[in-house]
This record gives C-alpha cells, sequence and structure tokens, in this order.
C-alpha cells in the first residue's frame, strides 16, 4: 500500500472573490559574438556572463514549441462559484476539468487561450469519486485544438513538465518542473467545495500550481498532456499555507477512462476502483483516538455481505495497512482492484476475526 504525503491537500479552484491582474512578460535575449567585442563598460550583465549554453538555447525552444502546441487546448472555467481550467478533448467540443471545479452547477462560462471570446458550455457529467467532470462547449471556435494526450506507462520520475492553466485567474499562464515522484495516494479535503476523494496513482510534480489550476494541463516537453493538476500540499505547520513544489496531478491514464466513458454513455459505467460496498463511520477509543471503521451499513449481495461482515462490526485492517478511519479505509483500498482478494481484520463485539473479501467495485 502506498502512503498518502503527510500535510493537508487543497484544491486548487480560485474563489471568484479573488483578485486578477493584469501582467506584462517580458523575454530577455542572450549575449550574441558581437556584445562580446563591445566595450565593457557597454556591455550588459547577460552579455558580460558570455553567450548562452547550446543546451540551454534547445531547452529554452522546447518550452516555447510546448507552450506553442499545448495552450490553445487549455481553457479557464468560470463556475460563478470560483474560476478553474480544462482542457479540449475532442473536436466535439468536450472539455475535460476536476469535478471540484463544476461544483453543482450546470453551465458554464468558458474562455479560449486567447483571451477573446467566452463560449457557453453545458455539464455533461461530473464523477466525484476520482474529481472528474466533462463539460461540453456550445460552440467550437476557430483556433481552439483537441490535446495530445499521452501513455502513463512512460511518465518518469525526473521528467521536465510544464503546468498550464488559470493560477489566481491569470489565463494561459506556464509554469515549469520535474515529476517528484509517482504512484502518490491522496485523499481531497471536503472543505471548500472539494469532493473528499481518494485517489489513487497520482503524479507529484515540482511544476507550481495554484489556485485556478485545477482542471488545466500538467504536459511533457512532447506536448504530451500526462495529467490534470487537482491538489496542492499545504503545511499545518506553517499555517496551512502552501508547500512549494509539492502539487499532485490526476494520471492521463485515469482521465481518458472516466472522460471516454462520460462522452459515451454520459456517466462513468465501469470505475475499475475496489470497494467493500458498505458504508461506515471512524469509531474511537478511550483516549478518543480513531480506532477503526465501524460498518453503519451493508450492501446485500456485496464484496463485505458475501465475506460475513455485518453491521456493528469494526474493521481495523486491510492486509497489512492499519485502517483508523474513513480516509484511511479508502486508501488502503486505492491501490486495489475489483476481484481482489483481501483479508480484513475487524472487531465483533470485542473479539478480533478476520475474513477473506473478494472485493467489488464502486
Amino acid at each position: 500500500m502506498r502512503a498518502s504525503p503527510r500535510g493537508r491537500l487543497r484544491r486548487l479552484l480560485l474563489p471568484l472573490t479573488a483578485g486578477v491582474c493584469a501582467v506584462s512578460l517580458v523575454g530577455g535575449c542572450a549575449g550574441s559574438d558581437a556584445d562580446s567585442a563591445a566595450p565593457e563598460a557597454t556591455r550588459s550583465d547577460s552579455a558580460r556572463q558570455g553567450p548562452v549554453p547550446r543546451a540551454t538555447n534547445d531547452l529554452q525552444s522546447d518550452y516555447q514549441t510546448v507552450i506553442k502546441n499545448v495552450l490553445p487546448s487549455v481553457v479557464q472555467i468560470d463556475a460563478s462559484s470560483g474560476l478553474g481550467s480544462g482542457i479540449v478533448y475532442d473536436a466535439e467540443g468536450h472539455i475535460v476539468t476536476n469535478a471540484h471545479v463544476v461544483g453543482d452547477e450546470k453551465t458554464f462560462k468558458v474562455t479560449v487561450a486567447t483571451g477573446e471570446k467566452v463560449i457557453g458550455a453545458s455539464l455533461v457529467s461530473a464523477y466525484p469519486q476520482q474529481d472528474l467532470a466533462v463539460i461540453r462547449l456550445d460552440e467550437m471556435p476557430e483556433g481552439l485544438k483537441p490535446a495530445k494526450f499521452g501513455d502513463s506507462e512512460k511518465v518518469a520520475v525526473g521528467q521536465i513538465v510544464m503546468a498550464m492553466g488559470s493560477p489566481l485567474g491569470l489565463s494561459s499562464s506556464v509554469t515549469q518542473g520535474i515529476v517528484s515522484a509517482l504512484g502518490r495516494t491522496v485523499t481531497e479535503s471536503r472543505a471548500g467545495g472539494g469532493t473528499g476523494a481518494t485517489i489513487a496513482n497520482m503524479v507529484q510534480t515540482s511544476a507550481a500550481i495554484n489556485p485556478g489550476n485545477s482542471g488545466g494541463a500538467l504536459v511533457n516537453l512532447d506536448s504530451e498532456v500526462i495529467g490534470i493538476p487537482t491538489l496542492a500540499a499545504t503545511d499545518p505547520q506553517m499555517g496551512d499555507s502552501a508547500a512549494p513544489g509539492i502539487g499532485f496531478a490526476i494520471p492521463v491514464s485515469m482521465v481518458r477512462t472516466v472522460a471516454d466513458q462520460i462522452i459515451k454513455d454520459g456517466r462513468v459505467t465501469d470505475s475499475g476502483r475496489a470497494a467493500l460496498n458498505i458504508t461506515g463511520r471512524t469509531v474511537v477509543d478511550d483516549d478518543y483516538r480513531p480506532a477503526g471503521v465501524a460498518l453503519v451499513s451493508v450492501a446485500r449481495g456485496g464484496a463485505a455481505d458475501k465475506a460475513g461482515l455485518r453491521v456493528g462490526d469494526i474493521i481495523t485492517k486491510i492486509g497489512d495497512a492499519e485502517v483508523t478511519t474513513i480516509t484511511s479505509l479508502s486508501e488502503a483500498l486505492a491501490d486495489d482492484e475489483p476481484g481482489q482478494k483481501v483479508t480484513v481484520t475487524y472487531l465483533r463485539s470485542d473479539a478480533r476475526k478476520t475474513a477473506e473479501v473478494t472485493l467489488g467495485e464502486i
């Protein structure tokens, strides 16, 4: 089982009450050989440092190519309660984003990368369990194009990536970093409109992501989307301020699985996510510390029911993973698959028991 990262996680939806400012981006140029021949007193600091190495020029060119290729596929979504980002999924005007960006709303205003046109859109379906949603534009404007999606199997730690979206309402913003880790299991807070979803196999990145980046694109240097920025870590010891360089993106494999089903069937028909088919609540011990999950209801014919679990049982372990809260139960199941067998340890009338459970599906 993969453990959740320490600290808290916040969704990346920008409240509409936040201020939006205009900025001017100015690029600098490297010194040329002619600059090197100029008198010392008239040369710029960059010129005195000598020509930029060829490798640096190549990387800069790669960045600029990716931005040119991908930005026409990234939009800003106004859900009236907040601003988020989205990715053009196909030529029919479907946009994939986070479920917490769309919230409970059905219609939206979408701004294209150039910022010159606002287009109406409507909800196709949301899947809060994976914090994903699909909306559809009322029209597909000229210049907007579907994104190119990569392969999750080829994503590697250390890979250079760029995050594109509308952080703090600044549309078409780009930051860069690397893939810091793979396979993270994280749980989103329900506070402030979060879905509370536990999401497995997330991509951790050092690329700066901020409120408003939710639903945008994490892309590689081949101009391929490899994930959707969704969560940013916060540090409780720093007053829940952002923990720099620790963000998480939903992997492209899950994005495509969910989006394809929503577009085809109007909803997710096969989640691929394991479940015990129960509802439960966290219980505490005599010292008021979380001590397990008590079963409040057990779906008839579901995984737990077939294994003999019943209302009132308290689950304390899934395999070797300790279960103390509802969240830790979700995290213990996050990497498992429907049909997989797991050993569930539970308490019944203070007696410790185990059961082999064939997992069901959410």
